[in-house]
């Protein structure tokens, strides 16, 4: 029996999905893609009321885990996301942050137990395409809860050996440079700060681009809706042009595929239509 278009795309935390998937959790969704979002963490470490910082005080877990909760449905819908997974672990924040060693942050949690949990939902879900994070927690990002989310998501590809196709996010060197260009001649204050050159995915990596340009307002919808974590999202702050070009295409790297692709390919789900 056939099964349905499913894609899955597996995030940290809440705001994750905006960024590098925001518009082909959009863009499915429209074509009649079933879309599922799964989302580890509950943002725990993210700033409270009034923009306080983990550890500060006033900074109330449970309450920014709330509100960050609800501001990630409001960001689902907007998206038109079919299913929202949550497994609810706690946010370890940045590397070197003290959330770091609590026991029960995500990063400390053993991969088998959390691999585990999301081979359930892909066993019940049954997806032909899952999307995570790189070895390096996206771009060589590094965040803990990144890092722990590329982990569990390969190994219950791995295990489940259900998906026909699996990608990582990716931000090319080369449209980066683009980006932080583009930044710097529309007038955006970026200081003495200079793009590393190995910054992103290498240009040799990326092996598909999606053309999301008819979802970009609906992705700024979604990534404004996490207001309380506004003050951390720089690209709200981008001139509007600079914003439509950036929110334009999101780019990949495939790194399984069970079916005949190109080497180059426009949709995640070439090969599996029929």
């Amino acid at each position: 029996m056939d099964r349905e278009l499913t894609l899955m795309v597996v995030h940290a935390h809440p705001d994750d999905e905006c960024l590098s998937t925001g518009g082909i959790l959009a863009r499915y969704t429209e074509e009649g893609v079933r879309t599922v979002l799964v989302t580890c963490t509950n943002g725990e470490q993210g700033d409270g009321e009034g923009g306080v910082k983990p550890g500060d005080d006033g900074h109330d877990d449970a309450a920014v885990a709330a509100r960050r909760l609800a501001e990630l449905r409001e960001s689902v819908a907007h998206l038109g996301i079919d299913h929202l997974e949550l497994l609810g672990y706690r946010d370890s924040g940045m590397d070197g942050w003290a959330g770091n060693g609590h026991p029960d942050a995500f990063a400390n949690v053993p991969v088998e137990e959390a691999a585990g949990r999301l081979a359930a939902l892909i066993e019940r879900y049954r997806p032909q395409v899952v999307v995570t994070y790189d070895e390096t927690g996206g771009g060589g990002y590094g965040h803990p809860d990144h890092v722990q989310t590329h982990r569990i998501t390969a190994a219950a590809v791995e295990s489940t050996g259900i998906p026909d196709k699996f990608y990582y996010t990716a931000m090319p060197r080369s449209a980066m440079k683009q980006m932080f260009e583009l930044m710097r001649d529309s007038g955006m204050d970026v200081g003495d700060f200079e793009l590393p050159d190995d910054f992103g995915t290498p240009d040799e990596r990326v092996t598909t681009v999606i053309d999301v340009a008819p979802y970009t307002e609906r992705k700024l919808k979604a990534l404004r809706a996490h207001e309380s974590q506004g003050e951390n999202i720089f690209l709200l702050r981008m001139p509007e042009e600079t914003q439509q070009r950036a929110f334009s295409h999101e780019a990949f790297e495939r790194v399984l595929s069970k079916v005949r692709t190109p080497t180059h390919e426009e949709d995640l789900f070439t090969g599996l239509r029929h």
